[in-house]
């Protein structure tokens, strides 16, 4: 049942990239009604990705605007029949290395972060594992922040966005065998943090709520012997 699942879903993905490159066709070739339809099908995606770069969500819809700016103006070099997405995607990463570059130069270069581990909703989840959610969340945040540029658009391509090696790839002009290789990187350097992360008392159950009633206590009987 869940095998049947997947083959629709599949299948509906299949048929809605079919027509996202059918209006993308019919917009290259001047017929301006099909940029709502664009727009409606790649906003998100790429407001979702920007912001993965970027870090900031208000920046990233100020990227996102330039890119559709940008996949106007080039609109009529876009190969008819082809794919769109991998195309939109690496406008928006060139409008993003361009934003970046003009950071650098100024100095503030900002690090990106991981938004797709939002601190939960507390509402009726235990506390305890609220906490450790968020510990998890800012441990991956940190390190995808650390990784070489490379690693990290290689992984958000894939992990997120959920585009094949083979787009990803194009979308990065290198080869499937190199992103495949800078994504295992990335995933080993999560790996690794997460693993490190569960390795501390923190991250034990009643750990850290242990830990603060034992510096409680000590402190009380530290004041008892001074009086």
């Amino acid at each position: 049942m869940i095998a049947g699942a997947q083959t629709v879903y599949a299948a509906r993905t299949a048929m809605d990239e079919l027509a996202l490159n059918e209006a993308m066709d019919r917009y290259a070739c001047g017929d301006a009604r099909a940029f709502p339809e664009l727009h409606r099908a790649l906003a998100a995606r790429l407001l979702a990705y920007l912001t993965r770069m970027s870090g900031s969500e208000t920046l990233a819809g100020d990227l996102t605007q330039e890119t559709f700016l940008r996949m106007h103006r080039a609109r009529s070099s876009f190969a008819r029949g082809g794919a769109v997405a991998p195309w939109a995607y690496a406008i928006a990463r060139n409008v993003y290395l361009d934003h970046a570059r003009a950071q650098k130069h100024r100095g503030t270069e900002r690090l990106p972060s991981d938004p797709g581990a939002e601190p939960p909703d507390a509402r009726g989840a235990d506390a305890e594992a609220v906490a450790i959610a968020s510990e998890t969340a800012r441990a991956v945040e940190r390190t995808l922040a650390s990784l070489p540029a490379s690693q990290r658009e290689a992984f958000i391509l894939l992990r997120y966005e959920g585009l094949s090696v083979q787009d990803a790839a194009a979308i990065l002009g290198t080869t499937a065998s190199a992103v495949k290789l800078r994504a295992f990187r990335a995933y080993e350097a999560l790996r690794a943090a997460l693993d490190d992360l569960k390795r501390r008392p923190e991250a034990e159950p009643g750990g850290a709520e242990e830990r603060r009633r034992g510096k409680g206590q000590g402190s009380v009987r530290g004041g008892a012997n001074v009086e």
